[in-house]
Protein backbone atom coordinates (compact mmCIF):
# COMPACT_ATOMS: atom_id res chain seq x y z
CA UNK A 1 0.00 0.00 0.00
CA UNK A 2 1.60 3.28 -0.89
CA UNK A 3 2.40 5.82 1.76
CA UNK A 4 0.98 9.43 1.81
CA UNK A 5 1.87 12.72 3.03
CA UNK A 6 -0.27 15.85 4.37
CA UNK A 7 2.68 18.08 4.35
CA UNK A 8 1.33 21.83 3.63
CA UNK A 9 3.67 24.52 3.00
CA UNK A 10 4.07 27.53 5.45
CA UNK A 11 2.03 30.29 5.59
CA UNK A 12 0.54 33.00 7.19
CA UNK A 13 -2.25 31.58 9.66
CA UNK A 14 -3.01 34.89 11.05
CA UNK A 15 -3.02 36.78 8.24
CA UNK A 16 -4.66 34.11 5.93
CA UNK A 17 -7.23 33.65 8.41
CA UNK A 18 -8.69 37.27 8.66
CA UNK A 19 -8.53 37.05 4.75
CA UNK A 20 -10.80 33.81 5.10
CA UNK A 21 -13.24 35.33 7.31
CA UNK A 22 -13.80 38.47 4.97
CA UNK A 23 -14.18 36.58 1.76
CA UNK A 24 -16.93 33.95 2.75
CA UNK A 25 -18.69 36.65 3.97
CA UNK A 26 -19.58 37.58 0.64
CA UNK A 27 -19.44 34.17 -0.61
CA UNK A 28 -19.74 30.79 1.25
CA UNK A 29 -17.69 29.23 -1.08
CA UNK A 30 -14.92 31.71 -1.93
CA UNK A 31 -11.97 29.46 -0.07
CA UNK A 32 -12.71 26.55 -2.45
CA UNK A 33 -10.44 25.58 -5.24
CA UNK A 34 -12.12 24.90 -8.26
CA UNK A 35 -12.04 21.10 -8.08
CA UNK A 36 -13.38 21.78 -4.50
CA UNK A 37 -15.96 24.19 -6.06
CA UNK A 38 -16.78 21.37 -8.77
CA UNK A 39 -17.20 18.79 -5.82
CA UNK A 40 -19.47 21.05 -4.00
CA UNK A 41 -22.08 22.15 -6.42
CA UNK A 42 -22.24 18.29 -7.72
CA UNK A 43 -23.64 17.03 -4.34
CA UNK A 44 -20.90 14.66 -4.10
CA UNK A 45 -20.63 13.55 -0.49
CA UNK A 46 -18.46 11.03 1.70
CA UNK A 47 -18.63 8.88 4.64
CA UNK A 48 -16.79 7.29 7.18
CA UNK A 49 -18.00 4.28 10.09
CA UNK A 50 -16.48 2.18 12.17
CA UNK A 51 -17.99 0.40 15.49
CA UNK A 52 -17.23 1.47 18.89
CA UNK A 53 -16.72 -0.38 22.27
CA UNK A 54 -17.65 2.68 23.70
CA UNK A 55 -21.50 4.18 23.91
CA UNK A 56 -22.15 7.66 23.01
CA UNK A 57 -24.25 10.47 25.40
CA UNK A 58 -25.26 13.47 23.83
CA UNK A 59 -22.25 15.16 25.82
CA UNK A 60 -19.82 12.70 24.18
CA UNK A 61 -21.26 12.95 20.32
CA UNK A 62 -20.36 16.87 20.83
CA UNK A 63 -16.84 16.56 22.26
CA UNK A 64 -16.08 14.00 19.50
CA UNK A 65 -17.52 16.41 17.12
CA UNK A 66 -15.67 19.03 18.54
CA UNK A 67 -12.43 17.18 18.40
CA UNK A 68 -12.65 16.51 15.00
CA UNK A 69 -13.22 20.01 13.77
CA UNK A 70 -10.09 20.99 15.72
CA UNK A 71 -8.36 18.06 13.57
CA UNK A 72 -10.02 18.67 10.56
CA UNK A 73 -10.52 23.00 10.54
CA UNK A 74 -11.87 22.44 6.76
CA UNK A 75 -14.72 21.42 8.13
CA UNK A 76 -15.47 25.34 8.98
CA UNK A 77 -15.33 26.02 5.77
CA UNK A 78 -18.30 26.34 3.30
CA UNK A 79 -21.28 27.54 4.89
CA UNK A 80 -23.14 30.95 4.85
CA UNK A 81 -21.86 32.59 8.91
CA UNK A 82 -19.24 30.05 8.20
CA UNK A 83 -15.88 31.61 10.33
CA UNK A 84 -13.05 29.09 9.03
CA UNK A 85 -10.61 27.71 11.59
CA UNK A 86 -12.51 28.50 14.23
CA UNK A 87 -14.72 26.21 16.55
CA UNK A 88 -18.22 25.78 16.05
CA UNK A 89 -20.52 27.14 18.17
CA UNK A 90 -22.46 24.30 20.56
CA UNK A 91 -25.76 25.03 19.25
CA UNK A 92 -24.49 24.43 15.49
CA UNK A 93 -22.96 21.09 16.93
CA UNK A 94 -26.45 20.00 18.71
CA UNK A 95 -28.09 20.85 15.53
CA UNK A 96 -25.76 18.98 13.29
CA UNK A 97 -25.64 15.37 15.51
CA UNK A 98 -28.08 12.61 16.19
CA UNK A 99 -28.23 9.46 18.10
CA UNK A 100 -30.38 6.51 18.05
CA UNK A 101 -30.91 3.77 20.09
CA UNK A 102 -30.79 0.39 17.94
CA UNK A 103 -31.61 -3.59 18.78
CA UNK A 104 -28.85 -4.89 16.59
CA UNK A 105 -26.21 -3.86 14.24
CA UNK A 106 -27.31 -6.26 11.90
CA UNK A 107 -26.69 -5.08 8.49
CA UNK A 108 -24.85 -2.42 9.43
CA UNK A 109 -23.27 -0.25 8.38
CA UNK A 110 -25.21 -0.98 4.56
CA UNK A 111 -28.40 -0.12 6.59
CA UNK A 112 -27.67 3.59 7.37
CA UNK A 113 -25.87 4.51 4.73
CA UNK A 114 -27.63 7.14 2.21
CA UNK A 115 -26.53 9.65 -0.57
CA UNK A 116 -26.52 12.37 2.41
CA UNK A 117 -27.98 15.16 -0.12
CA UNK A 118 -29.57 16.80 2.64
CA UNK A 119 -26.36 18.18 3.73
CA UNK A 120 -26.97 21.35 0.89
CA UNK A 121 -31.10 21.73 2.42
CA UNK A 122 -29.61 24.74 4.35
CA UNK A 123 -26.88 26.93 3.39
CA UNK A 124 -26.22 28.47 6.76
CA UNK A 125 -25.43 24.91 8.36
CA UNK A 126 -22.03 23.11 8.10
CA UNK A 127 -21.40 20.69 5.10
CA UNK A 128 -21.34 17.59 7.54
CA UNK A 129 -23.20 15.55 9.91
CA UNK A 130 -22.30 12.99 12.66
CA UNK A 131 -24.46 10.69 13.65
CA UNK A 132 -24.43 7.46 16.38
CA UNK A 133 -26.25 4.52 17.21
CA UNK A 134 -26.13 2.79 20.55
CA UNK A 135 -27.39 -0.76 21.12
CA UNK A 136 -29.95 -0.89 23.17
CA UNK A 137 -29.34 -3.13 26.45
CA UNK A 138 -25.14 -2.50 26.20
CA UNK A 139 -22.19 -4.30 24.26
CA UNK A 140 -22.81 -7.13 22.03
CA UNK A 141 -21.13 -10.46 22.06
CA UNK A 142 -18.32 -9.27 20.01
CA UNK A 143 -17.95 -6.09 22.61
CA UNK A 144 -20.14 -3.43 19.87
CA UNK A 145 -21.53 -0.65 21.57
CA UNK A 146 -22.47 1.83 19.24
CA UNK A 147 -21.48 2.88 15.68
CA UNK A 148 -20.52 6.48 14.32
CA UNK A 149 -21.46 7.82 11.07
CA UNK A 150 -19.50 10.90 10.11
CA UNK A 151 -20.98 12.41 6.26
CA UNK A 152 -19.41 15.33 4.73
CA UNK A 153 -19.64 17.34 1.58
CA UNK A 154 -16.88 15.50 -0.61
CA UNK A 155 -15.44 19.59 -0.94
CA UNK A 156 -14.35 19.49 2.52
CA UNK A 157 -12.92 15.87 3.21
CA UNK A 158 -11.14 12.86 1.04
CA UNK A 159 -9.70 9.70 2.30
CA UNK A 160 -6.54 10.82 3.37
CA UNK A 161 -8.38 13.01 5.46
CA UNK A 162 -10.26 10.14 7.19
CA UNK A 163 -7.14 8.19 6.89
CA UNK A 164 -5.57 10.65 9.03
CA UNK A 165 -8.45 11.22 11.40
CA UNK A 166 -8.66 7.12 12.28
CA UNK A 167 -5.20 7.92 14.15
CA UNK A 168 -6.18 11.18 15.40
CA UNK A 169 -3.92 13.23 13.40
CA UNK A 170 -4.20 16.69 11.99
CA UNK A 171 -5.51 16.81 8.48
CA UNK A 172 -5.63 20.53 7.70
CA UNK A 173 -4.77 21.06 4.47
CA UNK A 174 -3.03 24.44 4.81
CA UNK A 175 -1.43 26.04 1.67
CA UNK A 176 -0.68 22.71 -0.21
CA UNK A 177 1.33 23.95 -3.34
CA UNK A 178 4.72 25.63 -3.86
CA UNK A 179 5.38 28.84 -6.20
CA UNK A 180 8.79 26.48 -6.81
CA UNK A 181 6.77 23.86 -8.28
CA UNK A 182 5.27 25.29 -11.21
CA UNK A 183 4.24 24.00 -14.38
CA UNK A 184 6.37 25.56 -17.29
CA UNK A 185 4.47 28.15 -19.07
CA UNK A 186 4.24 26.27 -22.26
CA UNK A 187 1.92 23.31 -20.73
CA UNK A 188 0.61 25.75 -18.62
CA UNK A 189 -1.08 27.35 -21.98
CA UNK A 190 -1.57 24.00 -23.71
CA UNK A 191 -3.30 22.40 -20.91
CA UNK A 192 -5.39 25.59 -20.59
CA UNK A 193 -6.23 25.59 -24.39
CA UNK A 194 -7.49 22.13 -23.86
CA UNK A 195 -9.71 22.73 -21.05
CA UNK A 196 -11.27 26.03 -23.17
CA UNK A 197 -11.74 23.97 -26.29
CA UNK A 198 -13.16 20.26 -24.42
CA UNK A 199 -15.77 22.13 -21.57
CA UNK A 200 -18.17 23.00 -24.22
CA UNK A 201 -18.42 19.83 -25.22
CA UNK A 202 -18.47 18.36 -21.66
CA UNK A 203 -20.89 20.84 -20.82
CA UNK A 204 -23.31 19.88 -24.01
CA UNK A 205 -22.60 15.71 -23.55
CA UNK A 206 -23.83 16.26 -19.61
CA UNK A 207 -26.55 18.01 -20.45
CA UNK A 208 -28.34 15.69 -23.21
CA UNK A 209 -26.65 12.61 -22.63
CA UNK A 210 -26.66 12.39 -18.76
CA UNK A 211 -29.92 10.53 -16.59
CA UNK A 212 -31.79 13.01 -14.80
CA UNK A 213 -31.99 11.02 -11.67
CA UNK A 214 -30.69 6.72 -11.07
CA UNK A 215 -31.36 4.47 -8.45
CA UNK A 216 -27.97 3.79 -6.53
CA UNK A 217 -27.33 1.53 -3.27
CA UNK A 218 -24.28 0.70 -0.94
CA UNK A 219 -22.98 -2.52 -0.39
CA UNK A 220 -20.44 -2.82 2.16
CA UNK A 221 -17.53 -5.84 2.23
CA UNK A 222 -14.96 -7.17 4.72
CA UNK A 223 -12.03 -9.11 2.86
CA UNK A 224 -9.30 -10.79 4.65
CA UNK A 225 -5.83 -8.70 4.41
CA UNK A 226 -3.67 -12.29 4.79
CA UNK A 227 -6.05 -13.69 2.14
CA UNK A 228 -5.26 -11.31 -0.20
CA UNK A 229 -1.77 -10.99 0.37
CA UNK A 230 -1.76 -14.56 -0.08
CA UNK A 231 -3.35 -14.48 -3.43
CA UNK A 232 -2.25 -11.56 -5.16
CA UNK A 233 1.58 -13.07 -4.14
CA UNK A 234 0.70 -16.63 -5.62
CA UNK A 235 -0.51 -14.83 -9.06
CA UNK A 236 2.71 -12.39 -8.80
CA UNK A 237 0.66 -8.91 -8.73
CA UNK A 238 0.30 -6.21 -6.63
CA UNK A 239 -2.55 -6.27 -4.05
CA UNK A 240 -3.85 -2.62 -5.56
CA UNK A 241 -4.26 -4.75 -8.94
CA UNK A 242 -5.45 -7.28 -7.12
CA UNK A 243 -8.27 -5.54 -5.94
CA UNK A 244 -9.13 -3.55 -8.79
CA UNK A 245 -9.11 -6.50 -11.36
CA UNK A 246 -11.70 -8.66 -8.43
CA UNK A 247 -14.08 -5.42 -8.81
CA UNK A 248 -13.74 -5.02 -12.61
CA UNK A 249 -14.32 -8.34 -13.27
CA UNK A 250 -17.25 -9.56 -11.14
CA UNK A 251 -19.68 -6.24 -11.55
CA UNK A 252 -19.00 -6.89 -15.48
CA UNK A 253 -19.67 -10.16 -14.90
CA UNK A 254 -18.51 -11.41 -18.50
CA UNK A 255 -19.69 -8.40 -20.26
CA UNK A 256 -22.86 -8.32 -18.85
CA UNK A 257 -22.39 -5.20 -16.60
CA UNK A 258 -20.35 -2.73 -18.36
CA UNK A 259 -18.72 -4.04 -22.11
CA UNK A 260 -17.85 -7.27 -23.18
CA UNK A 261 -14.61 -5.78 -24.62
CA UNK A 262 -13.08 -2.81 -22.38
CA UNK A 263 -14.19 -1.27 -19.08
CA UNK A 264 -13.25 2.88 -18.77
CA UNK A 265 -12.18 3.82 -15.43
CA UNK A 266 -11.06 6.43 -13.29
CA UNK A 267 -8.55 5.80 -10.40
CA UNK A 268 -6.36 8.18 -7.64
CA UNK A 269 -3.23 7.69 -6.67
CA UNK A 270 -1.40 9.30 -4.18
CA UNK A 271 1.75 11.47 -4.27
CA UNK A 272 4.32 13.26 -2.00
CA UNK A 273 5.85 15.06 -4.71
CA UNK A 274 3.75 18.20 -5.50
CA UNK A 275 3.47 20.07 -7.99
CA UNK A 276 1.11 23.14 -9.59
CA UNK A 277 -0.44 20.68 -11.46
CA UNK A 278 -2.10 19.44 -8.46
CA UNK A 279 -5.42 20.50 -6.56
CA UNK A 280 -4.42 23.07 -3.76
CA UNK A 281 -6.84 21.10 -1.32
CA UNK A 282 -7.25 17.51 -2.78
CA UNK A 283 -3.99 15.29 -2.51
CA UNK A 284 -4.89 12.89 -4.94
CA UNK A 285 -4.21 12.63 -8.74
CA UNK A 286 -7.04 11.32 -10.56
CA UNK A 287 -5.82 9.18 -13.38
CA UNK A 288 -7.67 7.69 -16.45
CA UNK A 289 -7.28 3.82 -17.46
CA UNK A 290 -9.00 1.52 -20.05
CA UNK A 291 -9.05 -2.37 -19.22
CA UNK A 292 -9.54 -5.25 -21.65
CA UNK A 293 -12.21 -7.32 -21.18
CA UNK A 294 -11.15 -10.74 -22.17
CA UNK A 295 -10.12 -14.46 -20.83
CA UNK A 296 -10.09 -16.00 -17.69
CA UNK A 297 -9.39 -13.93 -14.25
CA UNK A 298 -5.66 -14.64 -13.53
CA UNK A 299 -5.02 -13.33 -17.20
CA UNK A 300 -7.57 -10.11 -16.98
CA UNK A 301 -5.59 -9.59 -13.38
CA UNK A 302 -2.11 -9.52 -14.83
CA UNK A 303 -3.28 -7.41 -17.29
CA UNK A 304 -4.76 -5.07 -15.12
CA UNK A 305 -1.14 -4.88 -13.45
CA UNK A 306 0.43 -4.12 -16.99
CA UNK A 307 -1.51 -1.52 -18.16
CA UNK A 308 -1.74 -0.20 -14.43
CA UNK A 309 2.66 -0.08 -14.35
CA UNK A 310 1.70 1.62 -18.35
CA UNK A 311 -0.37 4.20 -16.99
CA UNK A 312 1.23 5.34 -14.23
CA UNK A 313 5.59 4.81 -16.02
CA UNK A 314 3.66 8.06 -17.85
CA UNK A 315 3.07 11.78 -16.46
CA UNK A 316 0.55 11.36 -14.16
CA UNK A 317 0.43 15.72 -13.86
CA UNK A 318 -0.98 15.87 -17.34
CA UNK A 319 -4.57 14.30 -16.64
CA UNK A 320 -4.80 16.50 -13.13
CA UNK A 321 -3.65 19.74 -14.74
CA UNK A 322 -6.19 19.40 -17.44
CA UNK A 323 -8.97 18.62 -14.99
CA UNK A 324 -8.40 21.21 -12.69
CA UNK A 325 -8.26 23.56 -15.54
CA UNK A 326 -12.00 22.35 -16.51
CA UNK A 327 -13.06 22.64 -13.45
CA UNK A 328 -11.54 26.38 -13.47
CA UNK A 329 -13.38 27.26 -17.19
CA UNK A 330 -17.01 25.87 -15.24
CA UNK A 331 -16.43 27.90 -12.58
CA UNK A 332 -16.14 31.44 -14.63
CA UNK A 333 -18.49 30.01 -17.28
CA UNK A 334 -20.93 29.49 -13.96
CA UNK A 335 -20.88 32.46 -13.02
CA UNK A 336 -22.40 34.51 -16.05
CA UNK A 337 -24.21 31.56 -17.52
CA UNK A 338 -25.38 29.49 -14.23
CA UNK A 339 -28.88 28.32 -16.24
CA UNK A 340 -26.46 26.24 -18.09
CA UNK A 341 -25.52 23.73 -15.09
CA UNK A 342 -28.43 21.96 -14.55
CA UNK A 343 -28.53 19.10 -12.16
CA UNK A 344 -28.11 17.20 -14.95
CA UNK A 345 -24.78 18.30 -15.82
CA UNK A 346 -23.57 17.58 -12.46
CA UNK A 347 -24.72 14.04 -12.59
CA UNK A 348 -22.53 13.13 -15.91
CA UNK A 349 -20.65 10.65 -14.63
CA UNK A 350 -18.36 11.09 -17.82
CA UNK A 351 -18.80 7.86 -19.36
CA UNK A 352 -16.77 6.12 -16.40
CA UNK A 353 -17.56 2.47 -15.67
CA UNK A 354 -16.05 2.67 -12.51
CA UNK A 355 -14.38 4.89 -9.98
CA UNK A 356 -11.66 2.88 -7.75
CA UNK A 357 -10.43 4.41 -4.77
CA UNK A 358 -7.64 2.86 -2.73
CA UNK A 359 -7.12 5.36 0.96
CA UNK A 360 -4.52 5.23 2.93
CA UNK A 361 -4.55 2.49 5.82
CA UNK A 362 -6.69 2.97 8.68
CA UNK A 363 -5.62 2.48 11.83
CA UNK A 364 -7.72 3.34 15.04
CA UNK A 365 -5.53 4.93 17.97
CA UNK A 366 -5.22 8.51 19.62
CA UNK A 367 -7.60 10.13 21.80
CA UNK A 368 -10.20 11.12 18.40
CA UNK A 369 -10.99 7.58 17.61
CA UNK A 370 -10.51 5.75 21.16
CA UNK A 371 -12.76 2.85 21.77
CA UNK A 372 -13.43 2.64 18.00
CA UNK A 373 -12.84 -1.10 16.69
CA UNK A 374 -11.10 -1.86 13.07
CA UNK A 375 -12.26 -2.75 10.36
CA UNK A 376 -13.38 0.99 8.99
CA UNK A 377 -15.74 1.71 6.46
CA UNK A 378 -15.37 4.84 3.53
CA UNK A 379 -16.83 5.31 0.42
CA UNK A 380 -18.26 8.28 -1.82
CA UNK A 381 -21.18 8.88 -3.11
CA UNK A 382 -22.20 11.00 -7.04
CA UNK A 383 -25.09 10.50 -8.71
CA UNK A 384 -25.05 7.72 -11.50
CA UNK A 385 -22.07 7.08 -10.73
CA UNK A 386 -20.33 3.06 -9.71
CA UNK A 387 -18.17 3.52 -6.96
CA UNK A 388 -15.80 1.48 -5.10
CA UNK A 389 -13.56 2.31 -2.39
CA UNK A 390 -10.79 0.11 -0.62
CA UNK A 391 -10.31 0.37 3.29
CA UNK A 392 -7.10 -1.31 4.30
CA UNK A 393 -6.78 -1.79 8.05
CA UNK A 394 -4.49 -4.01 10.02
CA UNK A 395 -6.05 -7.30 9.55
CA UNK A 396 -9.01 -6.37 6.67
CA UNK A 397 -9.75 -4.16 3.56
CA UNK A 398 -13.20 -3.39 3.38
CA UNK A 399 -14.57 -3.00 -0.09
CA UNK A 400 -17.27 -0.09 -0.05
CA UNK A 401 -19.69 0.48 -3.16
CA UNK A 402 -22.07 2.87 -4.39
CA UNK A 403 -23.45 1.84 -7.54
CA UNK A 404 -26.43 2.10 -9.74
CA UNK A 405 -28.79 -0.78 -8.38
CA UNK A 406 -28.60 -2.85 -11.13
CA UNK A 407 -24.52 -3.39 -10.40
CA UNK A 408 -25.01 -4.71 -6.22
CA UNK A 409 -26.21 -7.51 -7.39
CA UNK A 410 -22.77 -8.81 -8.51
CA UNK A 411 -20.59 -7.54 -5.51
CA UNK A 412 -21.46 -10.77 -3.53
CA UNK A 413 -19.22 -12.24 -6.78
CA UNK A 414 -16.18 -10.66 -5.70
CA UNK A 415 -15.69 -13.01 -2.78
CA UNK A 416 -16.73 -16.03 -4.47
CA UNK A 417 -14.14 -14.94 -6.92
CA UNK A 418 -11.53 -14.49 -3.84
CA UNK A 419 -12.33 -17.97 -1.90
CA UNK A 420 -12.45 -19.71 -5.91
CA UNK A 421 -8.59 -18.08 -6.13
CA UNK A 422 -7.61 -18.83 -2.72
CA UNK A 423 -8.49 -22.52 -3.33
CA UNK A 424 -6.27 -22.97 -6.17
CA UNK A 425 -3.43 -21.24 -4.21
CA UNK A 426 -3.69 -23.80 -1.58
CA UNK A 427 -4.27 -26.89 -3.94
CA UNK A 428 -1.03 -25.98 -5.58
Amino acid sequence: MKSFSATSFASDHSEGLERAIAAVKKNPQALFTDFQWFLYKAQNTVYFSAFSEESFDHEKLIKFVGNMVTLAPQLTHGFVGAKPGQPIAKHILDAITTIEEVDSFEGYPDKWLEPGLELFDQNDMPLFRVKAAILRGGPDSEGRASMILVRSSHALMEGADSALLSRSQNSGHGVMSSSKNKVPLKDRLIYGLIAALTSPIHLAMANFSSAEKKEMGFRSVVFDRHQLRRVSNKLEIGQRSLMFALVMHAINDGGKGFSEKKIKTSYTTLNSERTSADDDFFRVRTVNADFDVGGDFITFAKAVEARIAEVEAKDTTSMQFVLNATFKTHRFLHRFLPFLYSKRFFHYSGGYDMILTLVPPHRMYGNLSHGMMEPAFCGSYHPGSNLCTFVPGRANVTFNFSMQAGHLGNVEKVAQLLEELDQQVVEA
